[in-house]
C-alpha cells in the first residue's frame, strides 16, 4: 500500500485506489479509532461535499465505517469546505470532514480532516490514521451492538454558512450599486454565493451554478476565468468572482477583466487591515509561491512577509506560529484567523468589497498596490517523485540560472502533494527569461523522469 495522504487529506481518480470504497471504508473506521481513543462518551463528526457524482458512494463509505465504529455522524450535503470547518464548530462536533477534490475535474476525489476547532489535521495526525487504515485491525475495536453510530442530517447548514459569511462584514453593510458576475464553479458554493451577495443586495449575475455531477470544474472556476472575465465586460460589472470546486479558493476580476489573484488580493487585503491597526504582529504569511511583487510591496509598506511551504494547512501553522490573523496564497487560498480557521473564498470576496466600498476605489485601483514580477510556472508530468537534489543535472542548472538572475528573481522546484507533476516557478526581468530557462528546467526533468 503506496502512502494515502498528500498535502491536502487523500486524493486520486475516484474508485481507483486510493479513492475507492473499501479504503474510504476503512478511513471511517481508523478515524473512528482514533476518535474514541480516550472517551467513551458519543463522538459526532460532520461530513461535507462538494457536487462531483462520486461523492454520494464516498459520502455512504465513510459514514458507513465511522458509524460500524461507534461514531455519530452529521450530514451537510454540498457545502464549501470552509462552511464544513464552521459547522463543525457551531455544532461542537468532535471533527469533520469534506469529500472534494477542489479545482480537479470530477473524474479525481478527495478527503480532508478537520479537528474540532476547524483546523485540518497536522501530518503526523494523519500518519496515524493511515498506519490504522494499513494495520486493518477493527474488528478489536467494534463497539457492542447498542453502541453502533446512527447518521442525521443538517437541514440549515447552507443558511448558517450564509450568515456567518454575512457577521464577516460590519452591521447593516450593504453592496447595494455594485454589480457581481459569480463563477460557482458548478461547485459546493452554487447556492450559497448568490444567496449571499443578494442578501446583502448586490446586482448578482451567477454563472456556472447548475451542476450535475460532471461538470464540475469544466471551463469554470478558478482555473478557467476566460468565460467570467468576457461576462464581466459584457455585464459592465465592478467585480468578477471565481470560486473553484469546493470554494476555499476565490480569484477575482476587475472591471476591465484584469485577473487579480491570491498574491493581490492578500496584499490589498493587508494593507487594509494595517490601515485600521488589525494585523497582528504587523506580519503576513505568504509562500515560496508567492511572487516577489507581493513581497516587495508589502516591504515597502513595512509589513513583515513570513513565506510558509505551499498548502493552506502549512500557511495557517505559520500563521498561528507567528501569531499573525492574515495569510495566504497565490492559488487563492485566503485565510482570515479573525473569521475561519481555512481558505475562505467566500469570505475573501466580502473582505474586498467591502474594502471597495469603504475606500470607494474600484479593483482596479485597489489592485494598484502591487506590480507583479514575470512569472513563468511550468507543471511537468512525472512517473516518480525523487528528491529534486537527486535529479541528475538539475542543480548544476538552477545555479546557472540563480547566477544570471543575480537577486533580481527566483527558481523554485517542487512537487505537487495531489498529483504526480513537478512544478518550475521562474521569475525574473522579463517573461521571455523566465520561459526560456523554465522551459530548459522543464527539458531535464521530463527527460530524467517524465511521464
Amino acid at each position: 500500500m503506496t502512502q494515502l495522504f498528500g498535502t491536502d487529506g487523500v486524493r486520486g481518480r475516484a474508485n481507483s485506489y486510493p479513492m475507492n470504497v473499501e479504503t474510504t471504508l476503512a478511513l471511517g473506521r481508523a478515524f473512528g479509532i482514533w476518535l474514541k481513543r480516550d472517551s467513551s462518551e458519543r463522538t459526532r463528526v460532520v461530513v461535507g461535499k462538494d457536487t462531483r457524482l462520486s461523492c454520494y458512494i464516498f459520502e455512504n463509505a465513510l459514514i458507513a465505517g465511522l458509524c460500524s465504529m461507534g461514531i455519530d455522524t452529521l450530514m451537510v450535503g454540498p457545502l464549501p469546505t470552509p462552511g464544513v470547518a464552521f459547522i463543525t464548530r457551531a455544532y461542537r462536533a468532535d471533527a469533520g470532514i469534506v469529500i472534494s477534490a477542489s479545482h480537479n475535474s470530477y473524474r479525481d476525489n478527495g478527503i480532508k480532516f478537520f479537528s474540532a476547532e476547524g483546523y485540518k489535521f497536522p501530518d503526523s495526525l494523519e500518519k496515524t490514521i493511515e498506519d490504522l487504515v494499513k494495520a486493518k485491525n477493527f474488528e478489536k475495536h467494534l463497539p457492542p451492538d447498542s453502541q453502533i453510530g446512527k447518521n442525521s442530517k443538517i437541514d440549515d447548514a447552507n443558511g448558517r454558512y450564509i450568515e456567518f459569511a454575512k457577521a464577516t462584514l460590519p452591521r447593516r453593510f450593504s453592496f447595494k450599486g455594485i454589480r457581481v458576475v459569480l463563477d460557482c464553479a458548478n461547485g459546493a458554493a452554487f447556492r450559497v454565493a448568490p444567496l449571499t451577495f443578494k442578501e446583502l443586495d448586490a446586482e448578482v449575475f451567477a454563472e456556472s451554478n447548475t451542476p450535475n455531477g460532471i461538470n464540475i470544474n469544466e471551463r469554470c472556476g478558478t482555473l478557467h476565468l476566460e468565460s467570467l472575465q468576457k461576462s464581466v465586460l459584457e455585464r459592465r460589472a465592478d467585480v468578477g468572482i471565481a470560486f473553484d470546486g469546493d470554494a476555499d479558493r476565490v480569484i477575482m476580476v476587475d472591471e476591465k477583466a484584469n485577473i487579480v489573484d491570491g498574491d493581490v488580493i492578500l496584499a490589498i487585503c493587508a494593507y487594509d487591515l494595517k490601515q485600521k491597526g488589525e494585523l497582528q504582529n504587523n506580519t503576513v504569511v505568504g509562500t515560496v509561491m508567492s511572487n516577489f511583487g507581493f513581497i516587495k510591496s508589502m516591504n515597502d509598506l513595512g509589513i513583515e512577509v513570513i513565506q510558509s511551504k505551499v498548502g493552506d494547512r502549512y500557511v495557517i501553522q505559520d500563521m498561528l506560529e507567528h501569531r499573525s490573523n492574515l495569510g495566504g496564497e497565490q492559488s487563492g487560498h485566503l485565510i482570515f484567523l479573525d473569521h475561519n480557521t481555512t481558505g475562505d473564498g467566500l469570505v475573501s470576496a466580502l473582505q474586498v468589497l467591502r474594502i471597495m466600498k469603504e475606500r470607494g476605489k474600484s479593483l482596479s485601483e485597489l489592485a494598484s498596490i502591487m506590480t507583479r514580477y514575470p512569472q513563468v510556472i511550468l507543471n511537468i508530468k512525472v512517473s516518480s517523485k525523487p528528491e529534486i537534489d537527486e535529479i541528475p543535472g538539475l542543480n548544476g542548472a538552477i545555479q546557472n540560472i540563480e547566477k544570471n538572475l543575480q537577486d533580481k528573481g527566483r527558481v523554485l522546484v517542487r512537487y505537487s502533494g495531489t498529483e504526480n507533476v513537478c512544478r518550475i516557478m521562474l521569475e525574473g526581468p522579463n517573461t521571455t527569461f523566465c520561459q526560456k530557462y523554465a522551459c530548459s528546467l522543464g527539458d531535464i526533468i521530463k527527460a530524467q523522469i517524465g511521464m
